[in-house]
């Protein structure tokens, strides 16, 4: 997987732009909910990516901005995908390497992939874009989910 494939896995319906989540739970009840009601994942996705979390955190401390990069099991997701969140107000995760600290994520890319090798291909990726401060930036401002998707293709991400 090249990285000019990110934008083909981010489909519209699960692109929240500027969001009001109050807490990462409610933002994974959302998240799998709607991914349920589309037909993309299993029943037990949103309990297993809860518990993979917690087990493995994925909070990322970047220069500017908290990220986070939940995912789960491949075998409980049926069409692939990449949720994309942006938040108005910060979102509490654990830092991945270091679950006693807490990252105050804005950005959350929720991973639905069903290929496990995709998986490490496209957390790679994603590090990739978190380290571009432009682009970060111009996603933290998109104000629609049109705007997102939009600045993900632009970037050929």
């Amino acid at each position: 997987m090249t990285e000019a494939t990110l934008s083909a896995y981010v489909k519209e319906p699960l692109v929240f732009a500027q969001e009001n989540f109050s807490s990462q739970a409610e933002l994974f009840e959302q998240v799998a909910q709607k991914a349920l009601d589309l037909g993309w994942v299993r029943e037990d996705f949103l309990d297993r990516i809860r518990k993979r979390e917690e087990t493995f955190p994925t909070g990322i401390q970047l220069m500017n901005v908290g990220a986070a990069i939940p995912h789960t099991d491949a075998e409980c997701v049926l069409e692939e995908f990449v949720a994309v969140i942006t938040m108005q107000e910060s979102v509490v995760f654990h830092n991945m390497e270091d679950n006693n600290k807490q990252v105050k994520a804005q950005i959350i890319f929720v991973l639905g992939l069903n290929q496990p090798h995709a998986q490490l291909e496209m957390l790679q990726s994603l590090m990739g874009l978190l380290q571009n401060e432009t682009v970060l930036s111009e996603l933290l401002l998109a104000t629609t989910e049109t705007e997102l998707i939009r600045t993900i293709k632009k970037n050929q991400l």
